[in-house]
């Protein structure tokens, strides 16, 4: 057993280990002086912290550990004691069943080792005890770290109900052991999707360290009612609360508790606001960024936004396709009822069944066009528009943290002209109590200040490199996903057009129109 690992042991913090007292084979042992010295007085005590005998002592204790326990054995021989050594033998048991130690036993390194920090004493336990370097005896911490609780949140969405195109409700079942919780699982959690955007309101609002993924919304392209719309609206917000409670940040806001806890709907009990809105935050966005140390952080912004503007206007492009599209197959459905109105009026039996068979043809081509139409808006337009309002909430939570840097710089500032005033004051030659008193007073508000927020500059610029790391990534998988999908699904409409046209080639022809595959005499 790594007896080293004990003074960090998460069950006695703060006490040592039960195994100091007793001298080891590679322990110094301090036992009978020699018969040469004084005897020890309570007086060496309190010479202890001059630092005339605490030198002495620490070089005797690394230059000659192999020598001490033969002195103290040389020491019992000739006082006619027994010739076993003083770690073998214990002294007498006192009244409560313990075995009372000597006052000569107790050297002046113990003395030392109060008078020190906690941190330097576990450094003079640890020293001493083995001998092969400390990097080594890394078991011990390996296993604390892991006996750490290690805290998750988990959100399963069950149902979705909707009545027409009113706001639907969620039901979810909620897992968790954060100490914050009343219970360990919470089942059939019923929430609105108004009450999720309040949620993910307070959560952009109140954790400037964090990229809170934008809310997707409870209505898609697919339409209200169908089996894909409900699909869609259920794994979209599953992924958004799989992201939210596995974020260290989000899961511990005091409002996840509430929002589960709830028993009659929800509404955020501490209502956050962004630091800087409306005309203040247009003019502070337009001058340029602050001083950054963190180039990382400083160039994603740029990168962002563009992706902002980007897939915006790629999801405005895409939604005048779809509109376009849709119109196309209006147009087409239209015109096949015309061909397929004129049959009645042709004479002619085999045009006339032609004209029939080629109306309902450009219906059905014109009915797929539309659900292409729809498919598009689905599987791309969708996406876009939504990854461009997840790239805003990124980019103004980038410039949070540039008006926190600009925050710190004039706190920064304000300190610097507190103590040229509290210097100017105390030059000058008549000075009153009022006036230092104030001086100091305001001087010390500033240091406070700047001190809160380089704590939380620092704070948000560590959190924002990990959220950053991981966001490019799963936007970028999620593109190449939503990119996929509206491929194969444009794969799939065009070849079931490209069907139903050909199923009208046997009719013509019949009725000896030329197929655009065949020649002519002249080989055109």
């Amino acid at each position: 057993m790594d007896y080293s690992s004990l003074p960090n042991d998460p069950d006695h913090p703060a006490g040592t280990s039960p195994w100091q007292s007793s001298p080891q084979a590679h322990h110094q042992s301090f036992g009978t002086p020699e018969p040469g010295s004084a005897p020890s007085s309570p007086s060496a005590k309190h010479s202890a912290p001059n630092g005339e005998d605490s030198p002495r002592q620490s070089e005797d204790d690394h230059d000659e550990p192999q020598h001490r326990p033969q002195r103290t054995e040389d020491t019992a021989t000739s006082t006619g004691q027994s010739s076993i050594p003083d770690r073998t033998r214990q002294p007498p048991l006192n009244g409560e069943g313990f075995h009372a130690q000597p006052y000569q036993q107790q050297p002046q390194y113990a003395y030392q080792q109060r008078q020190q920090p906690p941190y330097q004493q576990q450094q003079n336990q640890q020293q001493p005890r083995s001998a092969v370097p400390s990097r080594y005896h890394t078991g011990a911490r390996t296993q604390q770290r892991q006996n750490l609780p290690q805290y998750k949140l988990q959100a399963k969405i069950t149902a979705l109900e909707r009545t027409g195109r009113k706001d639907p409700v969620l039901r979810f079942d909620v897992h968790t052991n954060l100490p914050k919780f009343r219970t360990t699982q919470f089942r059939d959690v019923g929430r609105t999707h108004s009450e999720f955007a309040k949620l993910a309101d307070h959560l952009i609002s109140a954790n400037p360290e964090a990229f809170v993924p934008a809310l997707p919304p409870s209505l898609t392209s697919a339409g209200v009612g169908t089996a894909e719309d409900e699909a869609r609206v259920k794994a979209s917000m599953q992924r958004w609360l799989n992201y939210v409670c596995s974020n260290e940040v989000l899961m511990r806001d005091e409002e996840m508790v509430f929002f589960v806890e709830s028993d009659s709907g929800y509404s955020p009990v501490v209502r956050m606001k962004q630091p800087a809105t409306g005309v203040r935050r247009k003019v502070i966005k337009q001058f340029a960024p602050p001083p950054d140390d963190t180039p990382e952080l400083h160039d994603a912004r740029p990168i962002v936004k563009q992706f902002y503007l980007g897939t915006m206007e790629a999801g405005q492009k895409v939604d005048k396709v779809v509109k376009c599209r849709r119109a196309l197959g209006l147009a087409e459905s239209d015109l096949g009822v015309k061909l397929n109105q004129m049959h009645v009026q042709e004479t002619h039996p085999g045009l006339a069944s032609a004209y029939r068979k080629l109306g309902k043809i450009i219906q059905t081509t014109g009915d797929y066009h539309a659900a292409q139409g729809t498919a598009e808006a689905t599987t791309l337009g969708d996406p876009l528009n939504y990854h461009s309002s997840d790239a805003f909430i990124v980019k103004e939570t980038l410039t949070n943290r540039h008006i926190l840097l600009r925050d710190l710089i004039s706190a920064q500032q304000a300190t610097r002209s507190k103590l040229a005033a509290a210097d100017r004051l105390k030059a000058s030659s008549s000075v009153r109590r009022e006036k230092v008193d104030e001086a100091i007073s305001a001087l010390d508000e500033a240091r406070s200040h700047e001190t809160y927020l380089g704590n939380k500059t620092q704070r948000v610029t560590a959190n924002l490199l990990h959220e950053k790391r991981r966001w490019f990534p799963r936007t970028a998988a999620d593109l190449r996903t939503s990119i996929r999908e509206y491929v194969l699904r444009e794969i799939e409409a065009e070849r079931r057009t490209l069907a139903t046209l050909e199923s009208v080639r046997p009719d013509q022809i019949g009725q000896g129109i030329p197929s655009p595959d065949s020649q002519d005499e002249y080989g055109v």
